[in-house]
């Protein structure tokens, strides 16, 4: 079963994507692009999506009443704190990409792994993932470092509605952005000319967006991005990384909320 499952998501997708790959020597504008955006894309969601930079440079500029006044509508500090840096990440996530590939590239979103076909293609590729995850997420959640870090909204005293399930429903569409970006933007817009390896050069970004979370996470980062970029690759799709991501996040958030007595 597990030779089947190597064969069917890594050796099979290799061999038909290497296949695919472009053997033009000239020099790939839209690769070089891809780039470009990627590393300022990072460096904003570096440091415009951290709230004290954002206060910093209003209260710089003479403008920290405005952060005031804004922040005062919303009851909530730490759902106000979440809700900005999500709206950051779809921002550079999301909405710049996808800008760049209608308007600079002039493709079809679908190319970029937006189409759901290959989703229900492969759906139990995701349960079997998901069940994989499932204890050791389990497992993982006894430790002081994971409670430390999730989840990410904590409830404290209030009840889970409505605040909790509002930032669920946040989070939910960061992991779409997020996969859209990485599994979708990055590794479909440069499988013309690295084939599979786009995987690869793909997977470093992404494991070091991790690297203010608990070692265990950071390291399972580098499996989990080649192995959500095959499956990008594999069904051309990437809601299968967004279905697993998703899932595997509120399981987390879930078992963290177990651990400290709110369920």
């Amino acid at each position: 079963m597990i030779k089947a499952i190597w064969n069917n998501i890594f050796v099979d997708t290799y061999n038909k994507i290497e296949a695919e790959k472009s053997t033009s020597k000239q020099l790939d504008k839209k690769a070089i692009t891809i780039f470009i955006v990627v590393a300022f894309s990072l460096v904003f969601i570096q440091y415009l999506g951290n709230i004290s930079f954002l206060v910093n440079t209003l209260d710089n500029l003479g403008l920290g009443g405005f952060y005031s006044a804004v922040q005062s509508n919303f009851p909530n500090i730490r759902l106000f704190q979440l809700a900005y840096w999500v709206t950051i990440l779809i921002t550079f996530y999301l909405i710049i990409p996808l800008f760049i590939i209608k308007v600079i590239f002039k493709d079809k979103l679908s190319a970029y792994g937006l189409s759901p076909k290959g989703f229900f293609k492969n759906y139990k590729t995701y349960v079997v993932f998901f069940l994989f995850m499932v204890p050791l997420i389990l497992l993982v959640s006894t430790t002081e470092s994971f409670q430390y870090k999730y989840p990410f909204y904590n409830p404290k005293e209030e009840s889970l509605w409505p605040n909790f399930i509002i930032w669920q429903c946040l989070y939910l569409v960061q992991f779409f952005a997020l996969e859209f970006f990485f599994r979708g933007f990055m590794i479909h817009g440069l499988k013309k000319q690295f084939g599979f390896y786009s995987i690869f050069i793909m997977m470093i970004p992404y494991v070091m967006i991790h690297f203010q979370k608990p070692m265990p996470e950071t390291i399972g980062a580098i499996f989990a991005g080649i192995v959500l970029g095959s499956l990008s690759l594999k069904s051309r799709s990437i809601w299968l990384g967004v279905a697993i991501h998703y899932s595997v996040a509120i399981t987390m958030d879930l078992a963290a909320l177990w651990q400290k007595g709110y369920l």
